[in-house]
């Protein structure tokens, strides 16, 4: 064991983790049932040399800590905790394993399985386990002391309104890893992320928002790195305050954080906010068979929640082995405190939270029970932020979409399914459409959410790309070493004739069509659209629509083979939102006139241009609809207090794969009309004039047509 050189003062217990003051370090760690704790300090010309221990006697409230004068930004540091080693009751304490602190700013490596990291051997005696004492600290990542000092300029955060917003997934190394126009050492960094042409590309489509794919460092998954694989979309986090050093250009320790920043700062620039995906719900280290990495040897009863039949496994809510205890106070601290540090020190926008059901789930698993929701309301700057919840988990009556709070968003999955099943011309499809593309009122309006509660989206990192969506009807994913059972088997897909690629210029067109019907019925949609990054340019996947473990050209967007015209396309589609606000209402439509105006706000009509009976909502095979907006009937008002007004709107949708003509509404409603949008036309994209039209519309099969009132 090395003897410490360095001197160890009391310290204080705030803040935790590792507090840099330029005149040495506070190291500050929470563990309520261990018996000792152990500050190590690294150095040599790797960082892997021990080089110190110091005992933390102090402790405070179950937080141990300690100060350290003389330690710098830079300095690499873990812990080992000792106490009970009691599997069944929840303990599984060793000493032998170094430890990441979960306040950690940053690791000065990527985390890579190793056998030592196993806090116990096979072999058992009795029902517990034997204890592996073989020292860990060789194999893991060394946690790294950061001064948070940073030059932001004058940067403010975009402040984007809700009805504006249009969301981009993205993952950092996806964006840029084949990116001709980015410099290659920042290729798949937050430096390439954050480059000109990227930025370029995002602001010219008229996206205001980038939703990152988990940025927190994330840790290895031993079945993976077997197979030759890993896990690329990082929903494996295993440090909630470092930036993922995968990302990172270079190997100074912590320069990551800066680099981070600097991506932010240059999204803000050009007046893009940030919104990080976020896994709160479940960490790296797996069920009660996984590695000691950090939250298991520091206090695993308190970090985790176990099962109540006093065997100490965990409980598995998300489908990964355990979850974290967001019950636990100190837990739910440390939760709040990571919010908290990416809003304020990093400078984000939101958050997406994953698998968020399992973030609300109380002691006995019921839904909306954890103090989850009430930390985020009460405070002040976590209930101003944009907080997205995927809203369902693994676990019994996990899926709670509608059921979030009144200053939450949700990922509609409904919206996604309705859609899907619409354009790929399922019967009975028709009433769910209508109700999704007006902003899912069923899901929200009770609840007092306006369409704005709801994100909507076609496709998203987990399944199918837009191409893939209308070029496979199975799944594809073979290379990811499962024999393809892995990937959801109901993708509500629709391969327009041909399981994949294909020269047959029949079936390419409708593919054409069927993806410029997604992104127009997902533009004008009421509520916030989130595009798939690549979709716009047609990225494929080859038919896996469960790429979590490719980091190669199947996950990647190939640039060099964009889809130029699909790009101009989705482009103009964002303009023809962004323009006329009765695409991106706050309110709901009424369904009943005004007194101000004889016409309804919304009504839907049949293709003979009669409205829409309730009988007609349930004819099973009706795969047309027609629906007029009118923009003279908008309740909303602007911020000088003025009221809005807009053009009016007619929508006409053809599932069907035969052409239709649609007979336009009675003159009351509009007596010319010019069109707009035609997907089996995409050139007409454009607000000209030159097309009247005042009896009829043909609208091609499989087909979306748009026209503007004009008498």
């Amino acid at each position: 064991m090395p003897k410490s050189k360095f001197l160890a003062l009391p310290g204080i217990q705030y803040p935790l983790g590792a507090t840099y003051d330029r005149a040495g370090v506070n190291f500050s760690i929470f563990s309520e049932h261990a018996t000792g704790a152990t500050l190590c300090l690294f150095g040599g010309a790797d960082g892997n040399e021990e080089v110190a221990r110091i005992r933390m006697s102090e402790r405070t409230e179950h937080i141990w800590h300690t100060y350290v004068p003389g330690v710098r930004a830079g300095q690499r540091y873990g812990y080992r905790m000792s106490g009970p080693y009691d599997p069944p009751a929840g303990h599984r304490f060793n000493s032998a394993k170094l430890l990441i602190d979960p306040y950690a700013r940053a690791l000065d490596r990527m985390p890579r399985w190793h056998e030592t990291m196993m806090g116990y051997r096979s072999i058992t005696t009795g029902t517990a386990p034997l204890l592996d004492m073989r020292d860990s600290a060789p194999a893991m990542p060394k946690c790294v002391v950061v001064d948070s000092a940073y030059d932001w300029e004058d940067d403010r955060k975009p402040a984007i309104a809700s009805q504006d917003l249009v969301i981009y997934e993205a993952h950092v190394k996806g964006m840029t890893a084949t990116h001709p126009e980015v410099l290659r050492r920042t290729r798949g960094k937050y430096a390439g992320l954050a480059s000109p042409a990227v930025i370029k590309h995002l602001s010219s489509l008229g996206v205001n928002a980038i939703e990152l794919m988990p940025v927190h460092q994330t840790a290895p998954e031993h079945r993976l790195e077997k197979l030759g694989l890993t896990n690329y979309w990082g929903y494996n986090s295993i440090g909630y305050f470092a930036a993922d050093v995968r990302f990172a250009t270079g190997n100074a320790p912590g320069g990551c954080v800066t680099e981070f920043k600097s991506m932010v700062k240059a999204f803000h620039q050009a007046g893009i906010e940030v919104i990080l995906d976020v896994v709160y719900n479940h960490t790296g280290e797996g069920d009660e068979t996984g590695p000691t990495m950090c939250f298991r040897g520091i206090d695993n009863a308190c970090y985790y929640r176990l099962r109540p039949d006093g065997s100490g496994r965990c409980e598995d809510f998300t489908g990964t082995g355990n979850t974290l205890n967001m019950s636990h106070s100190r837990v739910l601290q440390m939760v709040m405190d990571s919010l908290r540090y990416w809003l304020v020190e990093m400078h984000v926008d939101g958050f997406r939270f994953d698998l968020a059901t399992t973030l609300a789930r109380g002691p006995r698993g019921e839904f909306g029970a954890s103090p989850f929701f009430a930390a985020i309301t009460q405070d002040p700057m976590l209930s101003t932020a944009k907080l997205i919840a995927e809203p369902w988990d693994v676990g019994e009556g996990g899926y709670r979409v509608g059921n979030f709070p009144v200053n939450w968003k949700e990922w509609n999955g409904k919206y996604r399914d309705g859609v899907r099943d619409f354009w790929r011309g399922a019967d009975d499809s028709m009433g769910e459409f209508a109700s999704r593309v007006t902003g899912s009122s069923d899901l929200y309006r009770a609840g007092g959410r306006p369409p704005l509660a709801s994100i909507n989206f076609v496709t998203a990192h987990d399944g199918f790309t837009l191409t893939d969506l209308v070029s496979y009807n199975q799944k594809h994913n073979e290379a990811n070493g499962e024999d393809n059972r892995d990937g959801d088997d109901n993708g509500r897909s629709w391969n327009c004739g041909v399981e994949g690629p294909t020269d047959d210029p029949a079936i390419r067109t409708i593919r054409g069509q069927q993806k410029r019907n997604f992104l127009a019925t997902l533009i004008l949609s009421q509520g916030v659209p989130m595009i798939l990054h690549g979709d716009e340019l047609g990225r494929t996947q080859r038919g896996n629509n469960n790429a979590y473990c490719q980091d190669n050209p199947i996950s990647w967007i190939d640039w060099q083979n964009a889809d130029q015209a699909l790009i101009d396309f989705t482009r103009r589609l964002i303009e023809l939102r962004r323009k006329h606000p009765i695409f991106r209402r706050r309110g709901w439509f009424t369904g009943v006139p005004l007194k101000r105006n004889r016409l309804k706000d919304l009504e839907w009509f049949r293709p003979d241009g009669a409205e829409m009976s309730a009988g007609d909502w349930n004819v099973g095979y009706a795969k047309t609809l027609g629906s007029f907006l009118n923009g003279n009937a908008i309740t909303e008002h602007d911020s000088t207090g003025a009221r809005i007004t807009d053009d009016s709107f007619f929508l006409m949708f053809n599932s069907y794969r035969e052409p239709m003509e649609f007979k336009l509404p009675p003159k009351k409603w509009g007596r010319k009309w010019t069109i707009v949008l035609d997907t089996a036309d995409p050139a007409t994209l454009s607000d000209s004039r030159s097309h009247l039209f005042e009896e009829r519309v043909h609208v091609a099969g499989h087909a979306m047509v748009v026209l503007r009132r004009v008498a």
